[in-house]
């Protein structure tokens, strides 16, 4: 499982040259629409940021804490870990059914699963109603969360990729600000209304989904897979060229993907789940793929995130409107910084960006758990404040990398024929990872108070050291040249090659080699 820290992210000069670069794409009609549709795949991301917000916002409901009996310790983690635990549920089915029929498919089905579970979580009367509505919105999340960002990576526009499917996770504080500002706005509705407005909203984005996901294109990556070569070109011939199949663009990305296609069957022909292992270049995506996903939960921030209100009572901050309106304050920061990290990705790099990011969290932790130690041990007010500063600081860091990238980046370094399962393997262990942090923060930070945040600061030392050593970087690379980049630079070589000898892009090329070459001679002459 070796393998290099970093790799050259230099690029293809045939993909780069290929790019249409005559007009900014927002005066291209087609490439509009195709990131307005884009844009319905990304709010997936919003309704798993909603309930992370929306239940720590509920917590400081006072009509919610009553309604379900004043939740502590085990039944807390449970209400906040039962989501989770049906996104686990789905993991088993949600790949075959991407890969089987289709992205577009796996994000209607999770969205109606979602849209009904929302009915139920409103309508509860009694815990058990409201733990089996989670459960179920879990469940739907996962098909419609593991198909999403594969289908906006694999219909993106090449020179936009990275950044647009950046922005997936991202949009997850879209979803969070909503839900914080809501709980904010209903805070003072005397009944349990309070809760079940934001309840109901969780739902907004899947309804969007069932109306308007059929007008989304289908991957081309999976048509081809499929047979379907025809629909596949036509595909990105419509979104990428304005309709023209002829284009060297269209024709370059079209053989890229047949040939990445040959592949993949060529590295192994068995595509199931033992496929993940078999080879040292999905070992090495794998480990990376799990570390990362660990990572983006294991860092402090599952703390934060879920359980706000009792680090603020631990602090010193016991008013539920100051707690609610702090929470919503940070999730504006968070979604400001995330977004602009995921479109500066492709000129700086996922791996300067992973490297500074848990930097400068190990940093910070270090400096929330100085300062949650002084309060708690001397009752200092000024250390209690700049544990709140530090938490802002601390985020900064965090969304540099691990919010705009974790997706993308798994996405990008999976190849075609194991992206819905090796993403289904990334997700189960984020999955994995809160459900811990769900069940164990609460308990833990009880019982130890501010000594919890030192496993934090150890465990964030261990997280800097393995991001320098075993990031990989992968920017400026087409879809196809990244994903087969762990099997080796020479493959990366050979793939671009054949892509573009397919494509009639090396003839051109030398063409025009030969037409510049025959008027140096002549002006030479000329001259002579």
């Amino acid at each position: 499982m070796g393998g290099p820290a970093a790799v050259s992210g230099g690029g293809s000069n045939v993909y780069e040259h290929l790019i249409d670069s005559s007009k900014p794409w927002w005066k291209n009609r087609r490439l509009v629409a195709l990131n307005g549709w884009i844009l319905l795949l990304l709010i997936t991301s919003s309704t798993n940021g909603y309930d992370g917000s929306m239940m720590n916002g509920l917590q400081s409901l006072p009509q919610w804490e009553s309604a379900f009996n004043h939740p502590t310790g085990g039944m807390l983690g449970l209400l906040n870990a039962i989501q989770n635990i049906g996104c686990l549920a789905a993991y088993p089915f949600s790949p075959y059914m991407s890969d089987g029929l289709g992205r577009r498919t796996a994000v209607v089905f999770g969205a109606f699963i979602m849209c009904a579970a929302t009915i139920l979580q409103t309508a509860s009367h009694s815990v058990g109603m409201f733990i089996g509505a989670r459960f179920m919105i879990g469940f739907g999340l996962t098909f419609a969360a593991s198909a999403a960002p594969v289908l906006v990576t694999e219909i993106a526009y090449p020179s936009q990729r990275g950044p647009v499917t950046s922005l997936y996770n991202s949009l997850w504080f879209l979803g969070s600000i909503v839900a914080s500002w809501t709980t904010f706005g209903t805070f003072h509705i005397p009944s349990s209304w309070s809760w079940r407005i934001p309840s109901a909203l969780q739902g907004l984005p899947s309804v969007c989904q069932i109306f308007l996901v059929w007008f989304i294109p289908e991957s081309p990556r999976w048509l081809c897979s499929k047979g379907r070569e025809n629909e596949a070109l036509r595909t990105l011939a419509y979104y990428h060229a304005n309709g023209n199949e002829n284009d060297p663009l269209v024709e370059y990305e079209f053989e890229e993907i047949k040939a990445a296609l040959k592949f993949d069957r060529e590295v192994a022909a068995n595509v199931g789940w033992k496929s993940l292992f078999t080879t040292p270049g999905n070992r090495r995506r794998l480990r990376i793929m799990i570390a990362i996903a660990f990572f983006s939960q294991w860092s402090g921030n599952n703390l934060i995130s879920y359980y706000m209100n009792k680090i603020f009572i631990a602090i010193g901050i016991t008013d539920s409107k100051t707690q609610l309106l702090i929470n919503g304050i940070l999730n504006i920061y968070n979604f400001i910084i995330a977004i602009l990290a995921g479109l500066l990705c492709d000129r700086i790099g996922r791996r300067p960006m992973f490297i500074a990011s848990t930097i400068g969290m190990f940093v910070f932790w270090t400096l929330q758990t100085v300062c949650f130690a002084l309060y708690s041990e001397t009752g200092n007010l000024a250390a209690a404040h700049t544990f709140i500063a530090m938490i802002f600081l601390f985020y900064a860091f965090y969304d540099i990398a691990f919010t705009p990238l974790i997706v993308s980046y798994t996405v990008e370094i999976l190849p075609f024929a194991i992206r819905a399962k090796g993403f289904t393997v990334f997700n189960f262990s984020v999955t994995l990872s809160l459900i811990f942090n769900q069940y164990v923060n609460p308990i833990a930070l009880a019982a130890l108070g501010w000594k919890y945040y030192l496993v934090y600061v150890c465990w964030l030392a261990f997280e800097v050291v393995f991001i320098f050593l075993f990031l990989v970087e992968t920017k400026n690379r087409t879809l196809e040249e990244t994903a087969v980049l762990f099997d080796g630079e020479d493959n990366v070589d050979r793939l671009a090659h054949v892509a573009a000898e397919q494509a009639g892009v090396i003839a051109s090329e030398q063409h025009s080699e030969r037409e510049k070459a025959s008027t140096d001679n002549i002006v030479e002459v000329a001259k002579v």
